[in-house]
């Protein structure tokens, strides 16, 4: 297929890949070109982790950091450099036929870094995600996005919803990218805390799992090489659900399966892109170090060696690799 004044190759393009709704491999590479508009501004100009489901939904699925070669000329790609010397070139997406060469390689879902090419280590989003885990119900996000809502708006920064795909939701906040990544996840830590404050029956910043008293309210995916679904991406779960940006006025009545790949492009057509012009309302979190009383200095941790650890291949057969779809 021609795409984007590019030829992409669709292979097997009537391979099921959600069999629940008999949704095929073709309708995932077409959905993405039919949206491109409105993903391509979350996605362009950003590093991404492909996350590869060969067989649809059901089968196994493996992560790839590094670009596949041979791929193709026109594509863009960017050189990483972990502290540990390790490096990486990633694909980075700019326009509908990479939205295609993406989907085509089985990945269902777009996995994109908050920063973009040039400036990689400096975010232009700060992220809050809720995270529920067994026992926490739906509910309970709802309530805690409302109250993230609160925070937000009481701090002067815009805030935009949206659906994970999965169980969760996402929080974007559009920032300045001038601070690095260790810095926003310390504000974003500290809303987190304001955020506990307003629901601490519901909602918590514990890390440890075990024992968790509510939803956790993570602010630790502000970090270097940290990747979520983009919004308008599919998920591999087996209705085919969508990260769907939303009004705030529909958070408190949103269902997780609200949006899927059959239902997204009516959505768009109805509603529009409710991220339209997010990024002309970016701010500068500096002014917040002093509201929430946050250091401007790092504190102290010990060095990790090599890229940062991907939780999610802790739960694979071996290395990068996994059964089935993601939690979130």
């Amino acid at each position: 297929m021609e795409v984007a004044g590019h030829e992409v190759k669709v292979t097997n393009p009537e391979k099921v890949f959600f069999p629940q709704s008999g949704l095929t491999k073709g309708d995932l590479v077409q959905y993405y070109v039919d949206v491109a508009d409105a993903v391509l501004h979350h996605v362009a100009r950003r590093p991404m982790q492909m996350k590869r489901h060969p067989n649809g939904v059901d089968g196994d699925f493996f992560y790839q950091k590094r670009v596949p070669n041979p791929h193709p000329e026109w594509l863009e790609t960017v050189h990483i450099n972990y502290p540990s010397g390790n490096e990486a070139d990633f694909p980075v997406v700019t326009d509908a036929a990479g939205l295609a060469w993406i989907a085509n390689l089985g990945c269902i879902e777009l996995h994109t870094w908050h920063s973009r090419v040039p400036d990689v280590n400096k975010p232009d989003y700060l992220l809050i995600d809720l995270d529920p885990s067994e026992g926490n119900p739906w509910s309970h996000v709802r309530e805690i996005a409302v109250a993230t809502k609160q925070v937000l708006d009481q701090l002067g920064v815009a805030s935009y919803p949206k659906t994970s795909g999965v169980t969760g939701m996402h929080i974007l906040v559009p920032i300045v990218p001038e601070l690095e990544f260790p810095l926003v996840r310390e504000i974003a830590r500290a809303m987190a805390k304001e955020i506990v404050k307003l629901v601490p029956s519901i909602a918590t910043t514990q890390w440890k799992v075990a024992g968790r008293p509510g939803v956790f309210v993570d602010y630790g995916q502000n970090a270097f090489d940290r990747t979520i679904a983009s919004a308008y991406s599919i998920r591999p779960v087996a209705d085919a659900r969508a990260s769907a940006p939303l009004r705030w006025d529909e958070v408190p009545d949103v269902e997780p399966g609200d949006f899927t790949m059959v239902t997204m492009r009516d959505r768009i057509a109805k509603v529009g892109d409710l991220t339209a012009g997010m990024w002309e309302k970016a701010v500068s979190l500096d002014p917040l170090f002093d509201v929430l009383k946050v250091k401007r200095t790092l504190p102290k941790r010990s060095p990790r060696k090599g890229p940062p650890v991907d939780w999610r291949a802790q739960y694979g057969k071996g290395a990068g690799q996994q059964r089935g779809p993601s939690h979130r």
